[in-house]
């Protein structure tokens, strides 16, 4: 079958590892099935793999591909969770099971015309979304839904800021905190992503870095290093910093007085679990959201993707189609 594989890392050259071409059909056992992919979504995640950064760096050669929607060996249209783990193991959350993993990081990820994943990974597809639209949530919509409603502490009516315009999490968030009644307020680098922002739902844009009429309930933060300070001093005295990645760097300045004075509070948050999918999926439908998606491409095309969102240049969601 056809499938996009990292064979091999570099951190200054990440697409030269990586490879599209023939590799052998997933086997399922145990508790596990397969999924033929019908769409798969990029994340910055399979980057980061190919530059030699997190798990699946580990375990090359690898597919990769984390989240995906398609069709079952019963026929039914589904979403694929990206978390292998235990929620005994996490308390009740497996995303915090200290064993859990990621499709495409120890085992064979969605960019693939067919996938295995554990059972209970299968979620139903909402039918108001094509294939394409749905390849979007398990990954950057449910880590925009986790941050927002579970981790950010804000009520609907609150003040969310959302550091970058363009990106799938950014997306999701303003998408989201708009049709739950939040006041999104979104930076973007270019006048044109700050105006689609607008259009997505934010009510208020500014460019990165500029002061704000006001200090904010939360940020939303997956920039890292070039928007940290910003976000420290955007934020109001007790509010809440939500970081879910770190694209420009993982290591900015603590700036811990601006922490302990001010009484911030700095939270962490990785994806979401299976039940928190469930219940994106049936806000998706209930608000009639769809993935903010800036192409498709063919699996055969996956180095076009890879390179696009390497050089910033996506607005929303880069996703792949094994059947084109």
């Amino acid at each position: 079958m056809l499938a996009v594989v990292a064979k091999s890392a570099d951190r200054a050259d990440p697409l030269a590892g990586l490879h599209v071409g023939d590799w052998p059909a997933p086997r399922a056992e145990g508790d596990w099935t397969t999924v033929t992919v019908r769409a798969a979504s990029l994340n910055q995640h399979d980057l980061w793999t190919l530059r030699g950064v997190g798990p699946g760096a580990r375990h090359l050669p690898v597919v990769l591909g984390s989240d995906a929607a398609g069709v079952d060996e019963d026929g039914n249209e589904v979403l694929i969770h990206p978390v292998v783990g235990d929620p005994a193991a996490g308390h009740g959350d497996e995303t915090l099971d200290p064993a859990r993993t990621l499709l495409g990081d120890e085992h064979d990820g969605t960019f693939a015309e067919r996938v295995a994943v554990p059972r209970r990974n299968l979620v139903p597809k909402p039918a108001g979304l094509s294939f394409e639209e749905a390849a979007c949530l398990p990954g950057a919509w449910l880590t925009a839904y986790r941050m927002l409603f579970k981790r950010s502490g804000v009520r609907p009516g609150g003040t969310v800021l959302v550091q970058g315009a363009g990106g799938g999490v950014s997306t999701a968030l303003i998408a989201l905190g708009s049709a739950a009644g939040y006041r999104m307020w979104v930076t973007g680098r270019s006048e044109e992503r700050r105006e689609r922002a607008l259009r997505l739902g934010a009510e208020g844009v500014f460019a990165a870095g500029a002061r704000l009429p006001d200090r904010v309930d939360a940020v939303m933060e997956t920039v890292g290093e070039a928007t940290w300070a910003h976000s420290l001093r955007s934020v109001r005295p007790g509010g809440r910093v939500v970081v879910s990645g770190a694209t420009t760097g993982a290591m900015p300045p603590a700036d811990l007085a601006h922490v302990f004075f001010r009484q911030l509070t700095i939270v962490g948050s990785t994806l979401g679990t299976r039940e928190e999918l469930v219940e994106l999926a049936a806000f998706c439908t209930a608000h009639r959201l769809a993935p903010v998606v800036d192409r498709v491409l063919p699996l055969s095309r996956a180095r076009e993707g890879f390179q696009v969102l390497a050089d910033g240049a996506v607005f929303g969601k880069v996703v792949f189609d094994p059947s084109r």
